[in-house]
Parts: structure tokens; C-alpha cells; sequence
């Protein structure tokens, strides 16, 4: 059984039909509850009379299922983080016969077909998402998506690899040192040398997560173990990187409208407004209100200003993203652009700064929206 209802006249001839949208949220990570907030902000947001959308929430275990399309479902007004509950019915996605499909499947029930995709939204964030994960399983459905490729994603969620790409690319990057599972298991004391030789204080990280999950700041070798056992609940991989002492800035980036050439948005400033907070943590971030204050157009002197919009173009083309990214940056106090990450799925939530810095740019968060989906829609599938 179809449900695509505005695709047949009444007269049986093919209509003009709007493009189909699956916005798929959730996901297997961490970050579950902060994908769902995302996916509020654009259900919220996206044109219902231009496109045809389908939300699919992905459970912690990894099962697809139609989703509630009410944004405030989603939606941190209940003061709970969101989840997207297990059904009965999962939700594929398949290939067959070179149109992409939705089909639903449930114990002792006839499949139901949804009808085809024209275009997936991952609003995902962590690993099974964000990593490269989805966007292979997307193209070995044929599949059109928003967002980056499968290497751009893998590299984009690796903050090792990450660095290393950038280092090539010829972008100063802050002293850091990766640490793998088996050389904190055969070895933690040359990990405890290495970040000793970093100085302090230092911040432990999860290699593979985002939205400050798993994050310390350590400020002497007493507290490195602790804050390593907590970044290994998120990931076995660690990145731990010397603290600099510099501005926290942020740029947005959008592929080019027409051309190769990255558009970059006016960069922002984050300020942690709330003393209680250390760094920009998972609170300051989406808990807890005007912990943090994004400051767009930062107040930086013009040919800085140009230079970190010039540097994160270079980074999004070092890692061959494609649709949109956020680039983080930290601007010393002797004038010095350190380069800190990028994000390719970067939140959409109500706090979120990559739409803030866009509306600050000129770029109202619909119309946002809707030139992603765009870009999406144009895209090939395949190798590009």
C-alpha cells in the first residue's frame, strides 16, 4: 500500500508531485537525545508544501521506525532528553530496482510500501551517523543525502585523523596526542609521560564523539585517569590535547550555490557565561539556558575575520565535505588561528550555532533548510 496520496490525479495521470524527504534522526550514539532535538528544530522548519516529509527515528539498538513529525515531540520543552521508542514495525530502506524505497515490515503483517526517496536528511550526530556509517549504507541504496561523503564523515568524526588531514592541508593545529585502547591497556605509562610533555592543563576526549560527550579538563596527572576511564565510555580512542589559552570561534560553512567555491558565514564567538562550566560542556551547550552566548559577528579586527572564513573553507575542502560544516577555531592572544575541528552534521537545535551564525550572515534558518535540501536533491549518487 502507497501513501504517497499527491502523486496521482484524479484522472490517473501522474501530478506534479513535491519532493519526498525522509528526515532521519536518533541513532545508535551518545548523542540520541541531541539528533532528536535537531531533528525538532528542522521538522519545525522545513517547507511542508514544497516537500513531502517522512521522519524516521532510529532507537538506541539501531531499529528504523516511523516517527511522530511533531516537533515538539522531540523537543526539549518536557525538560527530558527525547528517545525514539522501539516498535513493531521497522522501516527499511532499499535499492530495488534502482528507485530507492521505504518499506515497512511487521510480525505476521503484509510489507507496506511507503513509496520512493528522493532525498534522506541524516540529522545524526556520533558515531553509527555522523561516522560514514549511514551515508555507506545511503549509497549502497542509491540514495540522494544531505551532508558529507562516506570519507569526509569518517574523517570528520575522527578528531586523530581529523588533525592529521588538517596538518596536510598546511592549517596550524594545537599539540595533541592520540591514544589508542592498547596503549592505555600494555602501556599507561608512556601515555602518562606523553601528556605530562603536553603540559597543563590538558582536555581528554573521546576520538569519535561530539557535543562534548565524555570531555575533561585535566589540570595535573592525578586526574588523568579518571577523565580517561570516562572519555573510554564514549570511545576506547582518545584524542588528548593541550588547553590553549585563546578565543573560541566558530564559522559556518555551505557548499557553493552553483559553483565549487564554499560560502562561510560571518564567524561567532562562544562565550561560557556561567562560571560553573569549565569549558563549552554538554550543559552549557543544550541543558541549561544562557550557560553559553554565541556572539556573531564576533568582534575581531577585518583581516582576521576574513582569514578564518578563508581557513575554514580550506578545512572543509581538506576533508572533501560536501553541503554544510562547522569549523572551530581558537584565536590567541598573540593573534595566532589554531584550528580545533570540524563538525560535517553540525546541531540544529534551538541553541545550535551553526543556523545562528547563518541567520547573522543573512540566511534565515528555513531558507537554510531548504538550500540543503536542495544541494542534496542535485547531488550525484555514487563516486563524485
Amino acid at each position: 500500500m502507497s501513501t504517497r496520496s499527491n502523486q496521482a490525479s484524479a484522472s490517473g495521470s501522474e501530478s506534479v508531485r513535491r519532493p519526498r524527504v525522509a528526515v532521519l534522526f536518533g541513532g545508535r550514539s551518545s548523542e540520541h537525545a541531541v539528533s532528536c532535538v535537531t531533528a525538532a528544530g528542522v521538522l519545525g522548519a522545513i517547507d511542508n508544501e514544497k516537500y513531502d516529509v517522512i521522519p524516521i527515528g532510529i532507537t538506541k539498538t539501531g531499529q528504523w521506525v516511523l516517527a511522530s513529525g511533531d516537533p515538539t515531540t522531540w523537543s526539549l520543552s518536557s525538560g527530558q532528553l527525547p528517545e525514539v521508542p522501539p516498535s513493531d514495525a521497522t522501516v527499511s530502506l532499499t535499492g530495488t530496482g534502482g528507485t530507492p524505497q521505504l518499506i515497512v515490515t511487521a510480525p505476521n503483517q503484509v510489507p507496506q510500501e511507503l513509496g520512493e526517496v528522493d532525498v534522506v536528511f541524516p540529522v545524526l550526530h556520533g558515531p553509527f551517523g555522523e561516522d560514514g556509517t549511514v551515508q555507506g549504507l545511503l549509497e549502497l541504496a542509491d540514495t540522494r543525502y544531505v551532508g558529507a561523503g562516506v570519507l569526509a564523515s569518517a574523517v570528520g568524526m575522527d578528531k586523530h585523523f581529523m588533525k592529521v588531514v588538517f596538518a596536510a592541508a598546511g592549517l596550524d593545529v594545537g599539540p595533541y596526542i592520540a591514544v589508542t585502547d592498547r596503549q592505555w591497556t600494555n602501556d599507561p605509562q608512556t601515555v602518562r609521560d606523553s601528556v605530562a610533555a603536553l603540559g597543563f592543563p590538558v582536555f581528554v576526549k573521546p576520538a569519535r564523539a561530539g557535543s562534548s560527550m565524555g570531555i575533561s579538563k585535566v589540570d595535573c596527572l592525578a586526574e588523568l585517569p579518571a577523565a580517561i576511564e570516562e572519555a573510554r565510555r564514549h570511545d576506547l580512542k582518545l584524542v588528548i590535547e593541550a588547553g590553549i589559552s585563546g578565543r573560541e570561534i566558530e564559522c559556518a560553512v555551505l557548499e557553493g550555490r552553483g559553483s565549487n567555491v564554499p560560502r562561510t558565514s560571518m564567524p561567532g564567538e562562544i562565550v561560557v557565561a556561567d562560571a560553573s562550566h569549565a569549558f563549552y560542556d554538554f550543559t552549557a551547550k543544550y541543558v541549561q539556558d544562557n550557560a553559553a552566548v554565541l556572539s556573531c559577528p564576533a568582534d575581531l579586527p577585518a583581516e582576521v575575520v576574513t582569514k578564518i572564513r578563508d581557513l575554514a573553507a580550506v578545512a572543509f575542502d581538506a576533508v572533501s565535505a560536501e553541503g554544510l560544516s562547522r569549523v572551530d577555531f581558537f584565536y590567541t592572544d598573540e593573534g595566532e588561528i589554531i584550528i580545533n575541528e570540524i563538525n560535517t552534521m553540525p546541531g540544529f537545535t534551538p541553541k545550535s550555532m551553526y543556523p545562528q551564525m547563518w541567520a547573522a550572515t543573512g540566511l534565515a534558518y528555513p531558507d537554510l533548510i531548504d538550500e540543503l535540501l536542495q544541494l542534496g536533491l542535485n547531488r550525484k549518487t555514487g563516486l563524485r
